[in-house]
């Protein structure tokens, strides 16, 4: 498909619960398809939730070109040239207020730099399973949590019947200041199927990962309505309303299909290849390799 003849000029992934499959792997008809279209022009970036240490490794592997949008859209990294190209952390007035909030909730709590994740040690078999593919945390003592740049403080609680918005208000007025908010059910992972507890992650004032958006319309001069975006959780809800064509996963919450433009199959599914070869490289005809 030539450049002209196509829709759309950048894809947007998420990653858990999108391009990787419940085995946290990439299937390897999607692999092909995301790097054949990046060879014909398009910008894959990659627009997750997860911290610069936890996204790494499958940055690495996948090699694209373009940066890839971490932390809900609080930083950028370049993987070319091995470095932050934006980074958005919390103020440490603000941290202290946080963190006082957490102690009077006895809330468990992740402190988050560019190059650090920072915990208390787990006081329970509860508390040492919510750790469970957790990637380079470091258990330390209470004074060593207040750190300098911090990007994202994670809070693991559980809700109960109030549920997590409730918990979110709280947390919003403790925080007496502009903060950015995502949260989410520990149990929309696979290895925390049966898990009650949810994350709530509070970061610097951003616009989620409609931050991606922005950024291929500044770096790239791509417009959001030549952008496809995909995901499946809440905190992906921002990249679908602002791309041209926002897409969830068949194993979406409700509510994030209902936002989407287009529903596709589940993440252990060849959906994204199936995408990606309808509207990026001309159909199934255009597969690479055929």
């Amino acid at each position: 498909m030539r450049p002209m003849d196509r829709a759309y000029d950048a894809l947007l992934l998420d990653l858990d619960g999108t391009l990787l499959t419940p085995d946290e792997t990439v299937h390897p008809r999607t692999r092909e398809a995301i790097l054949e279209a990046e060879r014909q022009g398009v910008e894959v970036m990659v627009v997750t939730g997860r911290s610069k240490i936890s996204a790494l490794p499958i940055v690495e592997e996948l090699d694209l070109g373009a940066p890839a949008v971490l932390f809900n859209g609080c930083a950028v990294w370049c993987h070319s040239e091995k470095r932050m190209l934006e980074e958005r952390t919390l103020s440490n007035r603000t941290l202290a207020r946080l963190h006082d909030w957490a102690d009077r909730r006895d809330a468990q709590v992740i402190v988050m730099t560019a190059d650090e994740k920072l915990a208390l040690a787990p006081r329970s078999a509860a508390e040492e399973r919510n750790f469970d593919g957790f990637i380079g945390v470091q258990f330390v003592e209470r004074e060593e949590l207040l750190r300098d740049y911090t990007i994202r403080l994670s809070f693991l609680v559980e809700c109960g019947e109030a549920g997590s918005l409730a918990v979110v208000r709280d947390l919003e007025e403790a925080a007496r200041g502009p903060v950015y908010v995502s949260h989410f059910p520990l149990s929309i992972l696979p290895r925390h199927r049966t898990n009650t507890y949810s994350a709530i992650d509070v970061h610097a004032p951003c616009r989620g990962k409609a931050e991606a958006l922005r950024f291929l319309a500044d770096q790239k001069g791509i417009l959001p309505e030549r952008v496809i975006a995909v995901g499946d959780a809440a905190h992906d809800v921002p990249m679908l309303r602002a791309a041209g064509l926002g897409v969830a996963m068949g194993n979406a919450l409700p509510e994030v299909r209902a936002e989407a433009d287009r529903v596709v199959g589940d993440h252990g599914t060849e959906a994204i290849a199936e995408l990606v070869e309808e509207l990026l490289l001309g159909g199934a005809a255009a597969r690479p390799g055929r």
